[in-house]
């Protein structure tokens, strides 16, 4: 063979070795970034297959009231919380299904709270579905000698007209369902969190922390996507008509 052609040959098949070894080392730091990306966050281990209902719908009311107890001190012998607490929730009527998904997530830390968190972990999945019977079957009634917060005053009277559009109507501009597709007209449906007798401190806390991605265990991302979209006049608007009882069932 010609020194030329040997040569050339040579040449040939080391510029193929070169190109192999940069095409292996772009795989692998595609690969390395890949692997470096966090994980896709999972919004909470809650799937409602028939099995997750009937476990989380099982629950016996009287003994979820002996383990209730302990949680007296915040959320209200009665389900309503204090006058001096208006930002820990009201559970009185509370749909079953739904205390037994927030205490799910709170114990596996989907969603966060440095006092619910150890309370949740305390609690088996029975525990937690005879709690969610107890509230449940609580009435809503008001007793005359109970100091609850709610309901409490709008601080601007202008509000309740903002919240009734957007809790009937939503805003089709951009993209948003009205509020009661998925809370009821009155704020109150099954499998849903309920708003008619919620404190207003509350619920303008859980808003904000969807709006800031701070509480994100809402499945599909429904209250992120919404929240995020609200003016602050409007989260203020919807939090006090709720909280002052405006759209409670009379």
């Amino acid at each position: 063979m010609p020194h030329g052609r040997w040569l050339k040959g040579r040449i040939g098949l080391a510029v193929l070795a070169l190109l192999t070894l940069v095409l292996l080392w772009g795989r692998a730091v595609v690969m390395g970034s890949d692997a470096a990306e966090p994980p896709v966050r999972i919004p909470s281990n809650v799937a409602w297959t028939a099995e997750t209902i009937a476990t989380a719908s099982s629950g016996d009311a009287f003994r979820g009231s002996l383990i209730g107890r302990r949680c007296d001190r915040c959320h209200g012998r009665e389900g309503f919380s204090s006058s001096s607490s208006p930002s820990i929730p009201n559970l009185a009527a509370m749909d079953r299904l739904v205390i037994w998904k927030q205490l799910d997530d709170f114990r596996s830390g989907k969603r966060s709270s440095h006092v619910m968190q150890p309370i949740a972990n305390s609690l088996s999945g029975q525990d937690s579905a005879d709690v969610a019977a107890y509230y449940w079957m609580m009435p809503i009634a008001p007793d005359p000698q109970d100091d609850r917060a709610f309901p409490q005053p709008m601080s601007d009277p202008k509000h309740e007209a903002l919240a009734g559009r957007l809790i009937n109507s939503g805003d089709g501009s951009r993209g948003l369902p009205p509020c009661q597709a998925c809370h009821g007209p009155i704020g109150f449906v099954v499998g849903a969190p309920s708003l008619a007798t919620q404190n207003a401190t509350y619920l303008l806390e859980q808003i904000e922390a969807f709006a800031s991605s701070s509480r994100a265990n809402d499945i599909n991302m429904r209250m992120r996507s919404i929240a995020s979209q609200l003016t602050e006049d409007e989260r203020h608007a919807l939090a006090e008509s709720y909280g002052a009882g405006v759209f409670a069932p009379r």
